[in-house]
């Protein structure tokens, strides 16, 4: 970092999910300010990251440092394979405040507990000031949540939901009510797709950043999946961004709702938004896109069960695990209540097993770097819950593979509602179904090599004895669970040479995962 510039009195970091140009630290233009983005591996390497999630983000970062010189802002960006980089970000601002002979560093609050508390402490430690503050991004605080639920067992974001509803305003009428006279239309949004209404196109711009990609292979950086280098979709700035989100709400919200749970072969996307991306490394802003939604409701345009459905899972659930994760980290993502260890299967990496949901589901997720929520909690989620695998690892992986996985957001959703490994402090059961469920929300089971109906032998769907041997072995965990009672009921009346049978096959099944 030897190429002399002027001097400047405060850096400012800006990390890879904080490219929001709208926040307040650009309002005003100051020579002595630089802001400082920086590629390094200490953020390529700290998980297995798919080759999309590096690109998108490092194409992204390095968009909002050209969009913020040509505001007039002085910016200092530090590519993957400069000499002069660290590839550590602590060693990196060091030694740019000594270049710079600044005397002041300030870095939006990271949303990643490793990195807050990497800053926090190494700030303390310096001779310059180190100050920390908001991103400017979320409804809530990170402590809110903690306040709400304390002394409570379970966290359940229905509570957390109607109190945000109503702080807010959204959907709520002139009498405080809730619009329509309910909370929660979930139960209006589960229906499988059939094949009609038409899909919506898909009108995000192409990007080739192939010379990218070849700089961040030079650099070594290691990667899975598709990095789809000369075709890449994803939104790298908030113009196209909210391009995108203006044509979500026009073409694709109204048939949101209904079919927000479906599944099928013919499309990775369905009805589902791709903006969680562009949200998560805040180019657009949750108010933003609550507050478009709900004018769609008020206009006509979109119904209320798919507009409430999808506010929910911004002003709901977003906000809900952003808070169950400040609350329990340091520890959260290594919890491990049913006591699961087994290593995940080779094909998580390459998609290649004979159950078609897990290879269509395994294999988008490779080839795009997305899956929509249903497919993580109730395709792979539900088969890794089933078969026993280490939450950690499938924290790592979720983490790894997602364009829009940030550990703030990825770790309750795959370590509490998908795994149930933190005994239940997010998920009031866990979730997860035999055979019957996919093939009712999706076209997964026609053509597969296993009979969705079968229970055990060689052409049996796995799903289906794994599901009751997984209740069978955590009977002592879960047998006195509320919303359990059913299954614990039939399971009683299978008892004998059926059950035998059952957890027989799923003991096999569970040794031979690598063949499934």
């Amino acid at each position: 970092m030897s190429t002399q510039q002027p001097r400047a009195h405060t850096l400012r970091l800006l990390l890879g999910d904080q490219l929001n140009p709208e926040h307040s630290w650009f309002a005003t233009q100051d020579d002595g300010v630089v802001y400082v983005l920086m590629e390094v591996r200490q953020e390529t390497d700290y998980v297995l990251h798919h080759a999309q999630k590096i690109l998108a983000i490092f194409a992204a970062m390095r968009d909002l440092a050209r969009h913020l010189r040509e505001a007039g802002h002085r910016v200092r960006y530090v590519a993957i394979r400069d000499s002069s980089n660290r590839q550590s970000i602590p060693d990196n601002l060091a030694a740019l405040m000594a270049h710079y002979g600044a005397h002041t560093l300030q870095y939006q609050h990271p949303d990643e507990w490793r990195l807050d508390e990497q800053l926090r402490t190494w700030g303390a430690q310096q001779s310059f000031a180190v100050q920390a503050v908001s991103s400017e991004h979320f409804y809530t605080t990170r402590t809110e949540m903690a306040e709400v639920f304390k002394g409570r067992k379970q966290w359940l974001m229905e509570h957390f939901y109607r109190r945000m509803r109503q702080r807010y305003s959204v959907l709520i009428d002139e009498a405080g009510e809730p619009e329509g006279g309910q909370w929660n239309y979930d139960n209006d949004n589960r229906k499988p797709w059939p094949g009609t209404p038409a899909l919506p196109p898909d009108a995000r711009p192409t990007h080739d950043h192939s010379a990218l990609w070849a700089t961040i292979q030079a650099a070594g950086v290691q990667s899975f999946g598709n990095p789809q280098a000369h075709a890449l979709r994803w939104p790298l700035n908030r113009a196209e961004a909210l391009a995108w989100f203006d044509h979500f709400i026009t073409t694709t919200l109204p048939d949101f709702g209904a079919y927000e749970d479906a599944m099928s072969t013919k499309s990775a996307r369905l009805f589902h938004s791709l903006l969680s991306f562009a949200l998560n490394t805040k180019m657009l802003r949750p108010h933003e896109v609550v507050q478009r939604a709900q004018a769609a409701y008020h206009a006509g345009t979109a119904p209320l069960p798919a507009v409430e459905g999808f506010i929910r899972q911004i002003l709901g659930w977003r906000e809900y695990v952003r808070g169950i994760y400040w609350a329990h980290m340091p520890g959260y993502d290594e919890r491990n209540a049913l006591g699961h260890h087994t290593p995940l299967p080779d094909w998580f990496w390459t998609g290649q097993t004979r159950m078609r949901c897990m290879q269509h589901a395994v294999g988008q997720s490779l080839e795009h770097a997305y899956a929509h929520h249903i497919q993580r909690l109730m395709v792979i989620g539900n088969f890794a819950l089933l078969a026993g695998l280490d939450p950690a690892a499938v924290h790592r992986w979720y983490l790894g593979v997602y364009i829009d996985a940030f550990e703030w957001v990825e770790v309750p959703n795959t370590v509490g509602m998908s795994q149930f490994a933190d005994g239940g402090l997010l998920a009031t059961k866990p979730y997860v179904s035999s055979a019957a469920y996919i093939d009712r929300m999706s076209d997964y089971c026609s053509g597969c090599h296993y009979d969705k109906k079968q229970k055990v032998g060689e052409r049996a769907c796995p799903y289906n004895a794994l599901y009751w041997d997984f209740f069978a072995r955590n009977e002592g965990t879960l047998g006195n669970n509320f919303r359990l009672g059913m299954v614990y009921r039939q399971l009683q009346k299978m008892q004998g040479p059926q059950l035998d049978a059952l957890r027989e096959h799923a003991a096999s099944l569970r040794t031979r995962l690598d063949a499934l």
